[in-house]
């Protein structure tokens, strides 16, 4: 089980956190929408300052140095599905492009995938030679 208290406290102290109104509630939500697709991980991060969605694709590329190519139908599918999950919303429509922001329901869900990874990443390093650990493979 992830730690979730630094998301969480982080968003409950701002009071800020629509419809989730407890821990167990956010842990629930959170765990639902775990293990994200690199696809919507790198556009969550992107989101964490407005941006409209080719603004969503340049952003990605160069983080990635282009390893990571987003197409518009790629995004604009994960779009929708995130408003739907009130992971990102609307930050402006007035001009031709629509802009959108991550939420904090998705500041959280980032946080939690951002310490899902960094486990990930922490166990490849224990575990790099295979000699971790007592129960090892053929023992005769």
């Amino acid at each position: 089980m992830l730690n979730m208290k630094i998301c969480h406290s982080v968003i409950y102290e701002s009071g800020e956190l629509t419809g989730l109104n407890t821990d167990k509630e956010l842990e629930k939500f959170i765990q639902s929408h775990l293990p994200m697709t690199e696809t919507a991980f790198y556009m969550l991060l992107s989101l964490q300052v407005p941006r409209h969605g080719y603004g969503i694709i340049k952003y990605v590329d160069e983080l990635t140095e282009g390893r990571i190519k987003l197409g518009s139908g790629t995004i604009y599918g994960t779009i929708n599905k995130m408003i739907k999950s009130e992971i990102i919303e609307v930050y402006d429509d007035s001009d031709k492009k629509i802009v959108y922001v991550i939420t904090d329901k998705g500041r959280a869900l980032l946080a939690a995938e951002k310490e899902r990874i960094l486990h990930l990443y922490r166990d490849s390093l224990t575990a790099d030679d295979g000699s971790f650990g007592s129960s090892g493979g053929d023992e005769h």
